[in-house]
């Protein structure tokens, strides 16, 4: 149900229950956290991307067929354990990690994409929020993400009619970074995952946490948290690491 593929520093994560929509059942919001957990150890892993099987569905969100059938399913709604909850399993992966959503995320499948870093999108991508529908509220963050991602009368659209947003007004809203065909959806994100994997590891940690925790806070305390972090990183900093890197950035601009 989960498939992982390593190669050069990259972990390709496919949620692989294509003939469910991929819908994260119990044990697959497990697995999805123990593996999440091992990639972060791995010294040899610089950056995810997460991805569903097929071209229907990134993910439908929770396995309604089991949560109709399990008396305390739907506790995974408001679950605080990375086992039970993807999103906190997500959060807990210090390196970047990209969505490549393939089809459609859906409610949960939403909340899912939304905690990565970067989405890019195949243009049979949708995304709808449909708890109200289901007659649940969420639990994973997404009524507070998305108003502060694409403003929050287009988030109430959105949360109060259920209504699917096709990956072209989803680009267009800045909920995802890049559309593209779908042959290309993979490529694309492993050419940015490519990218993101020349950055030194301890560097790309340091950097995803300034922006995350200062983006959780105040204007002012975040400004005031960048201070802090960067004055301790940089009093590291030698001048023989700042032009040893500048060589290495002037370098890789003359190949690309």
């Amino acid at each position: 149900m989960l498939l992982i593929d390593k190669t050069d520093g990259i972990a390709t994560i496919t949620l692989n229950r294509p003939e469910a929509m991929n819908a994260m059942s119990k044990a697959l919001r497990a697995a999805l956290a123990e593996a999440l957990d091992a990639l972060n150890a791995d010294p040899e892993v610089r950056v995810a991307i997460l991805t569903g099987a097929g071209e229907r569905a990134f993910t439908a969100g929770l396995d309604l067929k089991e949560l109709g059938s399990d008396p305390d399913g739907l506790g995974a709604a408001n679950a605080t354990g990375r086992d039970a909850n993807p999103v906190r399993a997500i959060d807990a992966f210090e390196k970047p990690i990209i969505a490549a959503v393939n089809g459609v995320a859906i409610t949960g499948g939403f909340e899912l994409a939304l905690a990565c870093d970067v989405l890019v999108a195949s243009t049979n991508a949708r995304f709808a929020d449909t708890h109200a529908r289901v007659g649940i509220t969420p639990g994973w963050g997404l009524s507070q993400k998305l108003s502060r991602l694409i403003g929050i009368y287009r988030a109430k659209e959105l949360s109060l009619t259920g209504n699917f947003l096709d990956a072209r007004t989803a680009y267009d809203w800045g909920l995802v970074n890049r559309v593209v065909a779908p042959e290309e959806l993979m490529p694309t994100a492993r050419r940015l995952a490519e990218d993101m994997a020349t950055i030194p590891l301890a560097m790309s940690i340091q950097y995803k946490a300034m922006i995350d925790d200062g983006f959780a806070a105040t204007f002012g305390d975040a400004m005031a948290l960048e201070h802090d972090r960067s004055t301790a990183w940089n009093a590291q900093v030698t001048p023989e690491i700042v032009e040893k890197n500048r060589l290495e950035v002037l370098a890789r601009g003359r190949k690309q």
